[in-house]
């Protein structure tokens, strides 16, 4: 028996989630595989002096970015789904679906980059797995999959406390590995060399930088997982609490396993690593129980971000399907308030793209690229609202003048820096990810020609044409060689 409405459902408040399981939905949603191959990804793009101050520029711009994320709940207490909502209510239904779109398809992409990490690591141990895209790896991870699908579908709540007890086994061995690190850190391997002015293919550190951007962007994706959930929090104030408190959390771990790890091992020998390099790194200073350690520590983490982000992508597209903006079907619910359409969908996606690394051999890092580029346009249009909001004083009172002020410079500093990482991501992942934001605008005139509207209005015919365009040019340039993952 189906549940008797959508708003029943998402008010019910047998299902609403407190501080601690919004919280955990942040931390667990950032802290997945990302972290355990930071040592590796920033060498292999910077030496230590050009990794600081990326840290620095992306904590100043997460933590704008959260920041808008938190302000945006507290102003506009009306709109639920984080990105999908924010993006809709500035700048119409076709860019709030196509946010959506972006987002779930960056969850299914991320998904499957973790399956891809998961067995890789796994094959460490069992050759049969390879680099996680075998066919023994594919079938053993579509069965995993399977097994995600079925736990959400009992209730979100419930997977939401198994996030939870996941998201704070997976930190025991963070915390192990940043103690230890911290005893063995010597300040005169960390300055060795410390502008990498002896590795030229580094290049200038501006350029050093930029290569750093895609991957700390990446690992802090999932800061907004709480606004995601707005619409399920107990209290509206906790979704803001949650996203700064996981955030701040989260950053510093980043941040402490990235540099630690510069003062046990130079950067050429940590970018020599295989992945998951915190696993060598531990090795190197404590032997091969750590390695083991952190293996381990990457399983139970890539176990937790799955079912996080299976959470947070179905939640979005279920949104969106409530709003009118997708398929009324999306907006389906079982008896425990899942959306379970939604569910199918995402994870049917999910098992189409493993398959398909049977065929081109995507490696983790190819599909986290992609997965990042997607997200890149929602928080961009995220941070416009944010400041759109401050600057014309939406949900401020007369004498909150001063708290506009300094939001407008806070919501400033986010849009800085999602423009910011569109650059550092370059062309190449723009083209590649209007390719998918294709199929997502061809949706959505499919659903509004069945409700007989307009397929789009005056302004989003530019858009559209846009995207295709660019689809266009990067479906030729996959044919004729110059364009790959």
């Amino acid at each position: 028996m189906w549940a008797a409405s959508v708003t029943d459902a998402v008010t019910s408040k047998s299902r609403k989630l407190s501080l601690g399981p919004l919280t955990a939905l942040v931390v667990g949603s950032m802290i997945g595989g990302g972290i355990f191959s930071i040592p590796q990804n920033t060498a292999a793009s910077a030496a230590a002096g050009a990794t600081v101050l990326a840290w620095a520029i992306t904590g100043l711009g997460m933590l704008a970015l959260a920041f808008v994320f938190v302000n945006l709940t507290l102003r506009k207490p009306g709109l639920d789904s984080g990105v999908y909502a924010y993006a809709r209510a500035a700048f119409g239904p076709f860019l709030g679906f196509s946010s959506a779109w972006g987002y779930w398809f960056m969850a299914v992409l991320g998904n499957v980059g973790y399956y891809v990490l998961l067995f890789s690591t796994l094959g460490h141990y069992a050759p049969a797995f390879g680099d996680g895209n075998t066919p023994t790896a594919v079938m053993c991870a579509s069965a995993l999959l399977w097994g995600m699908h079925a736990l959400v579908l009992r209730g979100i709540k419930e997977a939401a406390f198994i996030n939870q007890l996941t998201t704070v086994a997976k930190l025991v061995p963070l915390l192990l590995f940043v103690t230890l690190i911290a005893l063995a850190f010597q300040p005169a391997v960390f300055t060795q060399d410390i502008w990498g002015s002896s590795t030229p293919q580094l290049g200038g550190v501006a350029n050093q930088v930029r290569g750093m951007m895609l991957v700390t962007a990446w690992v802090f994706v999932g800061v907004e997982g709480a606004s995601v959930y707005s619409a399920r929090a107990a209290k509206r104030s906790q979704v803001g609490a949650a996203t700064l408190l996981g955030f701040l959390f989260t950053l510093a771990l980043m941040v402490a396993v990235s540099l630690l790890s510069l003062g046990v091992m130079s950067q050429p020998e940590l970018a020599g690593l295989k992945n998951p390099s915190m696993a060598h790194v531990l090795a190197h200073v404590v032997g091969p129980w750590g390695a083991a350690m952190i293996s381990l520590g990457l399983l139970v983490s890539l176990s937790g971000a799955l079912l996080s982000w299976l959470l947070l992508s179905c939640e979005t597209l279920f949104m969106a399907a409530r709003d009118g903006a997708a398929p009324h079907w999306l907006a389906k619910e079982n008896t425990h308030g899942v959306p379970v359409n939604a569910m199918w969908l995402t994870s049917g996606f999910v098992q189409i793209f493993l398959l398909i690394t049977l065929l081109s051999s995507s490696t983790y890092l190819s599909l986290v690229n992609l997965g990042t580029s997607m997200i890149l346009l929602p928080y961009t249009w995220a941070a416009l609202y944010g400041l759109l909001l401050a600057w014309r004083g939406e949900g401020y009172r007369a004498a909150d003048r001063l708290l506009r002020q300094r939001d407008v410079i806070i919501a400033s500093l986010a849009v800085l820096y999602a423009l910011w990482l569109l650059y550092a991501g370059g062309m190449k992942y723009l083209l590649l990810s209007a390719l998918l934001y294709l199929p997502g605008a061809l949706l959505y005139a499919w659903t509004r020609r069945s409700e007989g509207s307009a397929l789009f209005t005056r302004g989003e015919w530019p858009v559209f044409f846009l995207v295709l365009a660019a689809a266009g040019l990067a479906g030729w340039g996959l044919h004729q060689g110059w364009l790959h993952l």
